[in-house]
């Protein structure tokens, strides 16, 4: 009899993963995981058997868990994708244009990807169409025909959907994007944040007038122009200066309706293209739902997460230690498997397939980071656990390159590889001399590796262990999760190590030494994590800052600009608010994390 980790682990199997159409049908989570490493080993063309062994022992005991989409749909027969999410094309200004991606984006996400699009190419509000005389409507009034859209898809029965918008910090239209969800219920499908540049942030720090322009056509071109980049040219282009307001006003706007409603969040577009590994033959001006895949258009997420918690022995010991040999003898059958993924999956559009076969990115993370540091007597919010986590980390980021460059040996390198420019980028130039060697000598399977998602359905089904790199939100949570019939279903969970410990202690309360929730941490906390892992996450990190709703909006001020100087490539808030829904009760009350939630 299979020994479920916790009741949610077989009501989550059951709901999401669980294939009950097939012949006999699924009676257990060994046989999804059977079903998906016969799948993905189809891929190979020696030793077949052999690697759906090892791709099924590597999720057995979910010790590593691919994303929800390769779980669900594997070998299934059904025609879904087994991406998670995607970013899409690239908007084109015009009626003919706007609807077609909107087309696109239903029949990406009717077969179950979430997606990213960047508005940026949208002509403001008020902006006279020079062909037709007719006045635009602005980027915010056709978020709202894809939210629309997407709640109808939803209706039809796919799976919960999730969408990222974003939108330049100097587009004309900027200040009504960031208060478009000001308004209860508005744009509820949609996650948002900010494009800001190196520029806006060295503006506000100077105090300085910030121009909101767009590309100028016609006769207007030269007229109190600027050449700057703009989402979708491959050159800088002469844009108008619409108009100009003052830096940190702008700034303030930002974080004062992220106080209020804990949205938009800031994406550090240079940064992330600065050290993008693909910075010599694309430029990134969006990302997946969820933020930890910063995407070119028509990219994909191939994710994975390795479940730290069943690498701990002998938890809440003194001898407690993370078997750090076992973690790196697992990441190349992670990386293998993900890379597979890439051949058999099914591709909403012919472009998406395209991009994905060229590049070959996936983006292996890690789940249960909170709860092994507790289960090593650890405190979250301390400098040793930060040292630890960031030095599992390196770890596992090395090892994958290492592995991508042996499947590189076997398989050939990624289409688009370009040694000598590769090798130039500002992450790969970081890696250790060996990998950068082997590289220069053989190539890359992988484009990009590691990514940490927040892996929130997958962390449930291995037990209710903490999500992602998050802290563990509560010791006891009521959380409201979407049942067979599509109705919301609430259920009372016990963190999966604070559940071990007092299984361990014999008790029925209490809470062992280090325990930390995420609204007891300070911001600072929350930040440094995510900024000790990111020098060794190729992709990004989905980090949600929660903070009290007590903290004063003076002390919220400054949070997005502390993100910046500590180097992260993008930063999200939770603060509770009357205006964001409840996903988690905790035992202090009600908390979410953001409105859209993609299965990983």
């Amino acid at each position: 009899m299979f020994d479920w980790p916790a009741a949610i682990s077989r009501r989550v199997w059951e709901d999401k993963y669980r294939h009950a159409e097939a012949d006999p049908a699924e009676a257990a989570p060994d046989d999804s995981w059977r079903r998906v490493a016969n799948a993905l080993a189809a891929a190979e063309t020696q030793d077949r058997q052999g690697w759906a062994d090892r791709f099924f022992a590597a999720m057995s005991d979910f010790r590593f868990l691919p994303g929800g989409r390769i779980l669900a749909g594997a070998g299934t027969g059904r025609d879904v994708t087994l991406f998670n999410c995607f970013v899409m094309g690239e908007l084109e200004d015009s009626v003919a244009g706007i609807f077609r991606a909107l087309e696109e984006s239903a029949r990406t996400m009717q077969q179950g990807g979430g997606i990213g699009i960047d508005f940026s190419p949208l002509r403001p509000r008020g902006m006279l169409a020079r062909r037709t005389g007719n006045i635009a409507t602005g980027p915010v009034s056709f978020m709202r025909i894809w939210d629309a859209m997407c709640a109808t898809i939803l209706s039809a029965g796919a799976r919960r959907g999730a969408m990222m918008a974003t939108l330049r910090c100097d587009h004309p239209d900027i200040e009504a994007f960031i208060d478009a969800k000001r308004e209860p219920g508005q744009l509820r499908h949609f996650n948002l944040s900010v494009l800001v540049s190196d520029a806006f942030m060295e503006a506000v720090r100077t105090d300085r007038y910030w121009p909101l322009v767009f590309p100028a056509t016609g006769e207007k071109a030269g007229r109190d122009t600027v050449m700057q980049p703009w989402s979708g040219a491959p050159e800088p282009v002469p844009c108008q200066i619409m108009r100009r307001i003052r830096a940190r006003d702008l700034l303030k706007r930002i974080t004062d309706t992220a106080y209020d409603t804990s949205e938009p969040g800031v994406l550090f577009v240079d940064r992330i293209n600065r050290l993008d590994n693909l910075a010599y033959c694309q430029r990134i001006t969006a990302t997946n739902p969820c933020g930890e895949i910063p995407l070119p258009p028509h990219g994909a997420c191939d994710l994975g997460s390795i479940n730290l918690t069943r690498f701990v022995q002998h938890p809440f010991t003194p001898r407690a230690r993370l078997d750090n040999g076992a973690i790196e003898a697992i990441v190349p059958v992670a990386v293998r498997l993900l890379d597979n993924v890439i051949d058999v999956s099914r591709f909403p559009l012919d472009a998406q397939a395209e991009t994905a076969r060229l590049t070959r990115r996936v983006g292996l993370g890690i789940t249960g980071l909170a709860d092994t540091l507790l289960m090593l007597r650890l405190d979250y919010g301390e400098d040793s656990a930060r040292q630890l986590a960031a030095e599992t980390m390196r770890r596992i980021c090395h090892a994958a390159y290492r592995a991508s460059v042996a499947l590189a040996r076997e398989k050939g390198p990624f289409g688009r590889f370009e040694r000598d420019a590769y090798l130039a980028g500002g992450f790969v130039s970081g890696l250790p001399d060996d990998i950068r060697h082997a590289i220069a000598a053989y190539g890359i399977r992988n484009s990009h590796l590691v990514a940490i998602a927040p892996a929130g359905s997958i962390s449930l089904l291995a037990g209710n262990v903490s999500s992602g790199l998050e802290p563990i939100f509560a010791g006891r949570v009521r959380r409201r999760v979407t049942g067979p019939d599509g109705e919301p279903v609430s259920l009372d969970l016990t963190d999966y190590a604070l559940a071990m410990w007092r299984g361990m202690v014999r008790r029925e309360d209490g809470v062992p030494d280090g325990f930390v929730t995420a609204t007891g941490l300070p911001v600072e906390a929350h930040l440094g994590m995510q900024a000790a892992l990111q020098p060794h996450v190729d992709n990004a990190i989905s980090k949600t800052v929660n903070v009290p709703a007590d903290c004063t909006r003076e002390a919220f001020a400054s949070l997005y600009e502390c993100a910046f100087g500590l180097g992260l490539k993008g930063c999200t808030v939770f603060r509770p608010n009357r205006v964001t829904g409840a996903v988690l009760t905790g035992e202090d009350g009600p908390e979410d994390r953001h409105c859209c939630h993609v299965e990983a």
